[in-house]
């Protein structure tokens, strides 16, 4: 899965980028490569069952994320400068808008004036617009073919539909389109279509006081558009992550946090995607296995190897919360907590499975 980090220049997209990744891309350099990474998603599941088992091994779900060149609006009598950023935003399985909200003379804003909904405003506009486009390109090229076949009838007629709605200012997501009209348009992977987050980036004085300009604003677009808003301090959370950790542990307590947004987000576009894990533990490792929603249990034993799942014979499954209940795996199975699945079973977010198989 990969997620791409969008919005304007000097969003602080890279910073958000470097605490997610661990990593050490440049800020502020008005690069036009995207930098790519791999974050770990914060799972207390996982630092249960490692306490528990001592592993030599701990390996938590993964992500992947780009952080993508900020988007150069078009100014009066120029073209926008957005290819080379839709074509970076087209490989993306889902995004993550970075809404600069913090204050920095120092770092000027782009449109001088700070407004985080005017921001997501003109990057949604840009994705929407993009979308209508592909859709005027492919009616123009059925319209002017020599035959119009019973199937570019249909197609036509689900693409002036589509259409209708984005003129409305309206997404993809929007349009009302039966499973097997979706199916049928998914070739097309619009960019509206795609899942969304929005992060606001705060300064540290808007983030105890929790405000910032324009943040009514800001909150009633995401919810008119149905996008998940989260509001995080990118750069007090960088100061964090650069304490010792009982340093960090006291400064989190002080600011009255739990744990980190930039924990938060990683947790928030996994769920969003509609991802959840399950887990193998054993002396030799513990580990976080991604599979879609609903996927069976033969389906997920194959995400270890392939040989799993086509010698499959049973899954032995194991309730997360059951295990951390009674603490250990043979008190579960004392409480006949311990069940036998067949191939069929939906494997459910939590479960601890041992995979039976013969080849």
């Amino acid at each position: 899965m990969k997620i791409g980090l969008i919005g304007l220049p000097l969003t602080g997209k890279t910073t958000f980028f470097n605490l997610l990744t661990s990593g050490k891309a440049e800020t502020g350099s008005g690069k036009v490569e995207a930098n790519i990474g791999t974050a770990r998603v914060p799972d207390k599941r996982i630092d249960f069952l490692s306490r528990l088992y001592n592993p030599r091994k701990t390996i938590y779900a993964q992500i992947d994320f780009i952080d993508i060149a900020g988007l150069i609006t078009a100014q009066e009598g120029q073209k926008s400068g957005a290819s080379k950023f839709l074509n970076d935003v087209r490989i993306c399985d889902a995004l993550v808008h970075v809404l600069r909200a913090f204050e920095n003379p120092n770092v000027p804003h782009v449109e001088e004036e700070i407004n985080p909904a005017r921001d997501l405003e003109a990057v949604e506009m840009e994705l929407l617009f993009a979308d209508m486009d592909l859709i005027e390109r492919r009616m123009e090229r059925i319209r002017t073919g020599k035959k119009i076949t019973k199937e570019d009838q249909a197609e036509l007629e689900r693409l002036e539909k589509c259409y209708q709605v984005l003129e409305e200012g309206k997404s993809m997501r929007d349009v009302e389109l039966t499973e097997e009209e979706r199916n049928a348009m998914k070739n097309y992977a619009f960019l509206t279509e795609k899942p969304r987050l929005a992060v606001v980036n705060l300064d540290e004085e808007q983030f105890k006081q929790k405000n910032y300009p324009y943040r009514e604003e800001t909150l009633a677009l995401c919810q008119e558009k149905n996008i998940p808003l989260l509001e995080i301090c990118a750069q007090m959370e960088w100061e964090i992550s650069e304490l010792g950790e009982e340093d960090k542990a006291l400064f989190m307590a002080d600011l009255g946090l739990t744990e980190l947004g930039i924990e938060v987000l990683a947790r928030n576009v996994y769920e969003h995607l509609g991802l959840i894990s399950f887990f193998t533990v054993g002396e030799d490792e513990v580990r976080a296995w991604t599979i879609p929603l609903g996927m069976i249990a033969k389906e997920a034993a194959g995400k270890i190897h392939s040989d799993i799942e086509r010698g499959f014979i049973r899954a032995e499954v194991v309730k997360y919360k059951d295990i951390q209940e009674l603490g250990t795996m043979a008190k579960v199975k004392e409480k006949g907590l311990f069940r036998l699945e067949g191939k069929t079973y939906v494997v459910e977010d939590g479960d601890i499975i041992n995979f039976r198989f013969n080849v």
